[in-house]
């Protein structure tokens, strides 16, 4: 039976390359032996997750993102509560992409991105759970944490990076610390922060060394605490991240692996981002999935230590140990036959 493929795409992602691009891009998924067909998404709230869905409940074997990081997240959350969940594939046409980044997929060709797909190599990534929302790649709370959803999305779609840089020149002088109480595997934290992260991949806002031991699949998030909100210890902090991932063991910085956290807050208030967008207030419990959703990733360029099942290594793994079983077995028979002679 041939497999079926349904694209979900943004047609008013970035600078709306898709439509130029999607003849080619169905001709690329059917050579892969993918039946292929699409759905644009509407103004409707939860347009995506609606119907990821509906396709996934209908049997398609691949669903396919297409858009921007909110894209990527209202599709994982249609499938995610599933029991049976279809692959997933990703075609970046929006602005920061930070999970394409994550999975080495090329971010300014969505031609190219098909071509990932085509080529089969998966990744069992974890994903986060917030509350009852899922997510891909960060959640956190604090005052910069508001900075991605305050940056309006036609200002993203135009200037990219440069509406987030004048955002974040506007909010900074604004930091005042909040009195956060996190609980999480080892410990707790209970002081005053600027804000907390937690982080699956190791691409936040277009920066990869805020998490530079960062792993896809092994049911971690990592929690980073920023402790200060002094504007200059925070560029301190920024400039330390650029130089090569720095930070992690500065004292202004808590950094640690978990697979939960429970945030709290003894202000009144403190917001929760969820993948770039405004998922409710504190208190909120997080929780990470282990290798929940497999997802179509250029394995060949994301580092070793990032992945820790590569499903070549285990058929590989799987394959020595059938030779070795078979020279063991053909080894046993020629013992006992020379038994038998002598």
């Amino acid at each position: 039976m041939q497999k079926r493929c349904r694209i979900i795409y943004n047609p008013t992602s970035g600078r709306e390359a898709m439509r130029s691009d999607l003849v080619e891009i169905l001709n690329i998924l059917e050579n892969a032996g993918y039946e292929t067909s699409t759905f644009a998404t509407t103004p409707e709230p939860n347009s995506a997750q609606n119907e990821a869905n509906r396709a996934a409940q209908m049997g398609f074997n691949l669903i396919i993102a297409a858009g921007g990081d909110g894209t990527i997240n209202e599709v994982v959350n249609g499938i995610a509560p599933l029991k049976h969940r279809p692959k997933l594939g990703i075609i970046p046409a929006g602005t920061t992409n930070d999970y394409a980044r994550a999975l080495r997929i090329p971010r300014e060709s969505p031609i190219e991105a098909a071509k990932v797909i085509a080529a089969g190599k998966t990744v069992k990534m974890d994903i986060g759970k917030a509350g009852e929302q899922y997510f891909v790649n960060i959640a956190a709370g604090g005052l910069l944490s508001e900075l991605t959803y305050s940056v309006p999305s036609q200002l993203k779609s135009l200037f990219g990076y440069l509406a987030y840089l004048a955002k974040g020149a506007e909010l900074l002088p604004r930091i005042k610390p909040i009195n956060m109480h996190l609980e999480y595997d080892d410990g707790e934290y209970d002081g005053q922060a600027s804000m907390f992260f937690l982080a699956l991949t190791n691409s936040i806002g277009g920066f990869e060394q805020i998490v530079p031991d960062a792993s896809l699949d092994d049911g971690k998030f990592t929690l980073i605490v920023v402790k200060t909100s002094n504007i200059v210890e925070i560029l301190q902090l920024i400039t330390m991240v650029l130089n090569g991932g720095k930070h992690v063991n500065d004292k202004r910085i808590l950094y640690v692996k978990t697979a939960k956290l429970i945030a709290k807050t003894r202000d009144a208030k403190m917001m929760i981002n969820v993948d770039g967008e405004y998922g409710g207030d504190a208190p909120m419990q997080f929780k990470a999935l282990k290798q929940h959703i497999e997802i179509f990733a250029n394995t060949d360029q994301i580092p070793i230590d990032a992945i820790t099942y590569r499903e070549e290594e285990n058929e590989k793994d799987a394959r020595e140990l059938f030779v070795k079983g078979v020279a063991d077995f053909s080894n046993d028979e020629a013992t006992y036959e020379d038994k038998k002679v002598k």
